[in-house]
């Protein structure tokens, strides 16, 4: 017999505080004029909350800090190499026939028996996913550790970039997504190439009555007519990649169904190109498919993965997300895919000329370190092992998942415009409607409610709007295309409901107050490559015509 609450019951206590110190709106005002106005380059040791980002904030469980003593640093193939590898296969493809390879190294086999290490771990060798094993990660490299996602992204475009430019001089590709996340664009743009984003604005400022709706309407799917309309109006020979991002950072943290996911899948798969993840919160994404898509509500996030990951042919993830960890990334392609079978070269006897693999892997090697450790630590990677199954854990999701949408219910409720339901991950505000309409474009106004938050109240967030997905830079399709918006990130099992409550009682008092909100100008950086993260800015008063409350 059960003995119901109206509360739920704890999950989790605190083990370790950290205090903080008392810092006047005075102080944060000389910090932000020293810094340039650049909330990246404000300290964080003078903040109460820190909503910039949810990547690498984790506070990690004890099993994972447990697991850190278990790290070897070796240089070549650690322990933690083999278990990391494994992690992947097991939460990505096996879904509930999982190995719990990591188990050998808790449990002192790696010590005890050599025999069963070398048969069970060491010299397995696995074909046919992402993750080779054995002698096929040596023969057909697609598995690469990296210190973070956009490094990943780094290594795919710094080496496909000179494979297109050789094969077709002069060409100009469009690379669609439902979304490109800011350092993806940035990456894109660098190789020369044109991201566009693909979703259903008019559905993600939709506003429910009552402020909920019944299911989650799945707001970050590509929206499928905008995408077979940009194949048809540029040419498939000019799109060499598609994207899907998920869950769709840019597009306020919202999940993507996986009926859009086999949709854009088959139409990628029907021209031969390869459908690519940009996968930093995966466990997030499987978990509203989980909740709100027919067919998955008795589904372990595990199995939901499983599939997930099947209709995709490269992931490029950063894993300091759903990773539940402080570092790491990954680039990864399917084993004889349509990735490697479109960039790799072949003799006309169809044997491997050149293989793709390879290519990335020496990329890998002078960039970031041996393919073994890609520049992380061994403990860092043994915390990450355990962070990807602590990530697929129904109810660590489910607590997560409920805290963001306590905190945008909450705005919502005291008047703060923002995009419902909650992602994920984090609460968007929208600052075109936050302004009344009132601010255009190049005042970069949510740029300035974003400093305003770190002057007054001691909280940092993230623009993702006009500023950073410089808006004045793009083309009019690609304005069209940019959701003006300042995002509170979570960190991961962090922060209390006190936290909550705070940003609420913030942000509903600037709201009131968004009059005396300044507007920006950017005095150097404005040309930047991802100028945000280095880009000076200055205040300036707004007009009489830009005030709400005139």
């Amino acid at each position: 017999m059960e003995y119901p609450l109206n509360v739920e019951a704890p999950k989790s206590f605190t083990h370790v505080v950290r205090n903080l110190p008392t810092v006047t709106a005075e102080q944060r005002l000389r910090a932000l004029k020293a810094t340039h106005y650049n909330e990246f380059a404000f300290p964080a040791g003078m903040l109460y909350v820190d909503c910039l980002s949810d990547s690498g904030t984790t506070s990690m469980t004890d099993a994972q800090w447990g697991a850190m003593f278990l790290g070897d640093e070796s240089y070549g193939r650690n322990k933690g190499y083999y278990v990391l590898l494994d992690a992947f296969r097991d939460v990505w493809e096996r879904g509930d026939q999982q190995k719990r390879a990591i188990d050998l190294l808790r449990s002192g086999v790696d010590k005890d028996d050599v025999e069963k290490m070398m048969d069970e771990l060491y010299l397995v060798d696995t074909e046919g996913g992402f993750i080779n094993g054995g002698s096929y990660q040596l023969e057909r490299p697609n598995t690469f550790i990296v210190p973070q996602g956009r490094c990943a992204e780094a290594l795919l475009f710094d080496v496909i970039k000179p494979l297109l430019a050789k094969r077709y001089p002069g060409k100009v590709f469009t690379i669609p997504s439902n979304a490109h996340f800011d350092t993806t664009e940035g990456n894109i743009k660098q190789m020369g190439s044109v991201p566009r984003n693909l979703f259903h604005k008019e559905l993600l400022f939709e506003i429910p009555e009552g402020g909920k709706y019944e299911k989650n309407p799945f707001k970050g799917d590509m929206d499928i007519d905008k995408l077979n309309q940009l194949l048809e109006s540029v040419g498939i020979e000019n799109v060499p990649l598609i994207y899907t991002t998920v869950t769709n950072n840019s597009v306020c943290g919202q999940p993507v169904s996986m009926a859009n996911m086999r949709a854009v899948s088959a139409i990628a798969h029907k021209h031969g190109i390869p459908f690519v993840m940009d996968g930093a919160r995966w466990a997030e994404n499987c978990y509203f498919i989980k909740m709100n898509e027919e067919g998955y509500a008795d589904k372990s996030i595990a199995e939901i993965a499983k599939e997930m990951f099947s209709y995709f042919d490269v992931v490029s993830a950063s894993l300091k997300k759903n990773g539940h960890a402080n570092m790491g990334g990954l680039l990864a392609f399917r084993d004889k895919g349509y990735f490697w079978k479109n960039f790799s070269e072949f003799n006309e006897d169809g044997s491997v000329k050149v293989d793709i693999g390879h290519l990335l892997k020496v990329r890998q090697i002078s960039a970031y370190g041996n393919d073994s450790y890609g520049g992380m630590s061994g403990h860092d990677i043994m915390a990450l092992c355990v962070g990807l199954y602590e990530e697929q854990r129904f109810e660590y999701q489910d607590e997560r998942v409920r805290q963001c949408e306590y905190l945008a219910q909450g705005l919502h409720q005291a008047g703060v415009p923002v995009v419902l339901p909650a992602g994920g991950h984090g609460v968007y505000i929208d600052v075109d409607k936050f302004f009344g309409y009132k601010r255009d474009h190049e005042s970069f106004a949510g740029q300035a409610l974003s400093l305003e938050m770190i002057h007054r109240y001691g909280i940092r967030c993230s623009e993702l709007g006009d500023f950073s997905m410089e808006y004045d830079l793009k083309t009019p399709e690609q304005k069209a295309e940019v959701c003006n918006v300042v995002r509170l990130a979570i960190n991961r099992s962090q922060y209390s409901k006190q936290h909550m409550d705070y940003i609420i009682a913030a942000a509903a008092q600037l709201y009131k107050d968004r009059d005396t909100i300044p507007n920006l100008k950017i005095t150097f950086g404005r040309t930047l490559p991802m100028r945000h993260f280095h880009a000076w800015l200055e205040p300036y008063e707004p007009s009489r015509e830009e005030l709400c409350d005139q």
